[in-house]
C-alpha cells in the first residue's frame, strides 16, 4: 500500500488545513506525486487539496460511505501517486456524536493503518504542549502518533520552550511553523470560501502554505514517516463493479458546477460515467442546459450568495422548468433544492417547486439517518440511507407535498415521480444503485430504452 500519513490536531482551529495543504503542495514541488484526502463529509478542503496536488480531492467518511469502503476508496484515489496525505477533521478523537469516535480521524487512521502527525497550536502555551502531546499518545495506543508539527510559534525563545516540553514524550518534532498572515483565506457562514470561487486567492494561499511548510518542516523526515506506515492490502474501489452500463448509447447527464454548485464528491461523476452516462458539467450562472440533456444532477453549494446572478440567467431557469415539466429526471441536493424553488431570498428561481427559500441565522449541521418517504425513480419507499446536512437556509412549501425523507426530526424534502430534492447530501458509493437509476431514467427520457 502507498506510503501515507494522517494530519490530525487536538481540536479544530489548530491549523490542520494549512499544514495538510502546505505539505501536499511542498511535496509535489519536491518531485512527489501526492494524493490528497479529507476525513469526513467536508466539500471545501478537498478543493484546496486539488490545487495543491493537481489531482482530484477526495473524502474518506465511514459514516457516509460505510466503514468497509474507506480503504478501497483510499486505494482508488491514491492510484498512481507515490505518497498520500490525509487531512483529519475536528480533534483527532472526535467522531459522530454519541459514538466512541466513529468516523473520527483516529478511526480512519486505524482503518488505513496509517501513522499520525499531530499539528499543535502553540500560540498560547510553552512546555504545556508536551502534556497535550503525551495525553494524545496515551489516549488510544492503537493510534500511532509519529511526529508533531508546532504551529503558530512566535519566536526562537518560544520554540525552545515548546520543544523542551515535547522532548520527554519521545515524539519527534517534524516542523515548526511561524505565524504568517498570508495564509488567511476568506471565510463565510459555512466555513472557507470554496477554492473555485476565488481561485486566484486560493492559489495564493496554497503557495504561501507550501513555502511555510518548505521552510519549517523536515520533509525528508515526514516522507520517512509515511514510508513507515504498516503494510496492508486493500482492493481499490472500482465504480464499474458497482454499476452496469448498457451496451449502446450514452445519455447526457448534466451536472451543475461553477462557483454556486461546487459541493459534490469526485466519485459522483465516476459512478455516473461507469453507469453509462455522458457527464457534461455546466455553470448555472452563465450557461444553458447542455445539448441533449436527459437527466440533471444539482449538487450543493452557496446559491444564497449568488441568488441575483442565478436569477439573471433566465434562459436556464426557463429551460429547467420546461424540461422538468416534460419529465426530465432530476436529483437535487441542498443548493439544488433551493434552485428549484419559486424564489430564493426574493429572487426568482426556476419555479419547479411550490416553495420559497430564504437565508436564516440557524446552522443545520450533522449526520442523518433517513428513510425514503416516497417511491420515485431513484428510491423505493422505506429505503434507509445515511446522509449529511450543512446549511443556513430554510425552505417553506406553499402546499402539502410528497416528502423525500423521514428524519428523526420529521419529514424533509420533496419528490415527484422523476424528481428527488432535499437538503440531504449522500455519498453515492454507499448507494450505487441511485446513480445507476438516474442514468436508467435518462436513457428512457432520451429514447434509448422503452
Amino acid at each position: 500500500m502507498i506510503p501515507r500519513v494522517v494530519i490530525a490536531a487536538p481540536s479544530s482551529g489548530a491549523g490542520k488545513t494549512t499544514v495538510a495543504v502546505g505539505l501536499m503542495a511542498a511535496l509535489r514541488r519536491s518531485g512527489h506525486s501526492v494524493a490528497g484526502f479529507k476525513v469526513g463529509p467536508d466539500y471545501i478542503d478537498p478543493g484546496f487539496h486539488a490545487i495543491a496536488t493537481g489531482r482530484p480531492g477526495r473524502n474518506l467518511d465511514p459514516m457516509l460511505s460505510g466503514e468497509e469502503r474507506v480503504a478501497p476508496l483510499f486505494a482508488h484515489g491514491a492510484a498512481g501517486a507515490d505518497l498520500a496525505v490525509v487531512e483529519g477533521v475536528m480533534g483527532l478523537y472526535d467522531g459522530a456524536l454519541g459514538t466512541e469516535g466513529y468516523a473520527s480521524t483516529a478511526h480512519v487512521a486505524k482503518l488505513l493503518k496509517a501513522p499520525v502527525v499531530l499539528v499543535v497550536d502553540a500560540s498560547a502555551a510553552g512546555r504545556s504542549v508536551g502534556a497535550v502531546v503525551q495525553g494524545f499518545v496515551a489516549f488510544d495506543t492503537e493510534v500511532r502518533i509519529v511526529g508533531v508539527i508546532l504551529n503558530k510559534v512566535g519566536s526562537d525563545r518560544h520554540e525552545a520552550e515548546v520543544r523542551a516540553g515535547v522532548a520527554p514524550t519521545g515524539v519527534p518534532v517534524l516542523g515548526v511553523l511561524r505565524r504568517d498572515t498570508r495564509l488567511t483565506v476568506p471565510s463565510r457562514h459555512l466555513g472557507l470560501v470554496p477554492a473555485n470561487e476565488q481561485r486566484e486567492q486560493a492559489v495564493g494561499a496554497v503557495d504561501a502554505a507550501a513555502e511555510l511548510v518548505r521552510r519549517g518542516v523536515e520533509l525528508d523526515a515526514f516522507v520517512a514517516a509515511a514510508r513507515a506506515a504498516s503494510p496492508f492490502d486493500a482492493d481499490a474501489w472500482d465504480p464499474a463493479a458497482d454499476v452496469t452500463a448498457a451496451e449502446e448509447g450514452r445519455p447526457v447527464v448534466a451536472v451543475a458546477g461553477g462557483p454556486v454548485f461546487s459541493f459534490h464528491y469526485t466519485e459522483t461523476t465516476e459512478l455516473l460515467v461507469a453507469a453509462g452516462a455522458e457527464v457534461v458539467a455546466f455553470d448555472p450562472l452563465t450557461d444553458p442546459l447542455p445539448e441533449a440533456t436527459a437527466a440533471l444532477y444539482l449538487g450543493g453549494g452557496f446559491p444564497e450568495l449568488h441568488a441575483e446572478a442565478l436569477s439573471a440567467n433566465t434562459v436556464l431557469r426557463r429551460q429547467v422548468g420546461t424540461e422538468i415539466a416534460a419529465g426530465l429526471p432530476v436529483i437535487a441536493e441542498c443548493a439544488g433544492l433551493l434552485y428549484l424553488c419559486r424564489e430564493l431570498d426574493g429572487h426568482p428561481m426556476t419555479g419547479v417547486l411550490p416553495a420559497t427559500g430564504r437565508m436564516t441565522s440557524r446552522l443545520t449541521l450533522g449526520y442523518r439517518t433517513a428513510i425514503a418517504a416516497t417511491t420515485t425513480a431513484f428510491f423505493d419507499e422505506g429505503r434507509r440511507v445515511r446522509g449529511h446536512e450543512f446549511h443556513r437556509t430554510a425552505v417553506e412549501f406553499d402546499v402539502d407535498v410528497a416528502a423525500a425523507w423521514h428524519l428523526p426530526s420529521g419529514v424533509e424534502g420533496i419528490t415527484l415521480p422523476r424528481l428527488h430534492a432535499s437538503y440531504l447530501h449522500l455519498h453515492w458509493t454507499a448507494t450505487p444503485d441511485v446513480p445507476a437509476r438516474l442514468v436508467a431514467a435518462a436513457r428512457v427520457h432520451a429514447g434509448l430504452d422503452k
